[in-house]
């Protein structure tokens, strides 16, 4: 099936950045834990970003300091004031995956890009001019006030655009974090950048696509 919506919105980190947060925490704890713990502090880690954007809105760098110290916490592994610092500073060296600006730069003269990304008004830009496309507009959770999956950033992207879900296509590699959400507000599509980070889910109504290049296909291109 072939979409024709109004806009294509975009996750940034993960789907179109390639989101080495883990890669970055496993060199940074090379020396704290070891390689048979760390898959297990890893994934601590990750799970505790997400619950860190659930509530209240906060500074990112909040969300990785404290998402880091309870991983340290959970495995009893040293914690050092230093670490948060490098885990932020790393973001905006993060590149695109393969494929990303050519189909970006395919898709932007006939149909308008937008990311909402749970990011800082100060980081995104670097990660924006890593993908080259021209976006119609970049919003970040910053800016809303609140992170994905919560309703309150997809809301604040409708709000800016003054276009409704139903006329729009949503683009990310993450259930947890856009897919399950987009599903609920009732997107015209939602496209699941298939990157074996996270698991699929039936039941959710997504296109699978296991090349980004895809993408254009998906909207007639």
């Amino acid at each position: 099936m072939i979409f024709k919506p109004k806009f294509i919105s975009f996750d940034c980190y993960g789907t179109l950045i390639n989101f080495e947060m883990g890669p970055t925490a496993r060199s940074l704890f090379s020396d704290r834990v070891s390689e048979q713990r760390m898959p297990g502090f890893l994934e601590s880690f990750r799970f505790y970003r997400l619950d860190e954007v659930l509530g209240a809105w906060k500074p990112f760098f909040d969300v990785a300091e404290n998402a880091i110290q309870r991983a340290c916490h959970a495995h009893d592994v040293e914690y050092r004031t230093s670490d948060a610092q490098s885990l932020y500073a790393a973001v905006p060296t993060w590149q695109p995956h393969p494929h990303v600006v050519e189909t970006l730069e395919k898709i932007a003269p006939h149909i308008p890009l937008v990311i909402l990304s749970n990011s800082m008004t100060d980081l995104i830009p670097h990660s924006v001019a890593h993908l080259k496309a021209p976006f119609h507009a970049v919003y970040t959770a910053e800016e809303a006030q609140a992170y994905k999956p919560r309703g309150q950033a997809f809301e604040y992207m409708f709000d800016q655009l003054g276009c409704g879900p139903e006329e729009m296509v949503h683009c990310s590699s993450s259930f947890r974090y856009d897919l399950m959400t987009a599903a609920d507000l009732g997107f015209m599509a939602k496209a699941f950048i298939d990157r074996n980070h996270e698991p699929g889910f039936d039941g959710y109504g997504v296109n699978r696509l296991t090349d980004f290049r895809q993408l254009a296909g998906l909207v007639g291109l």
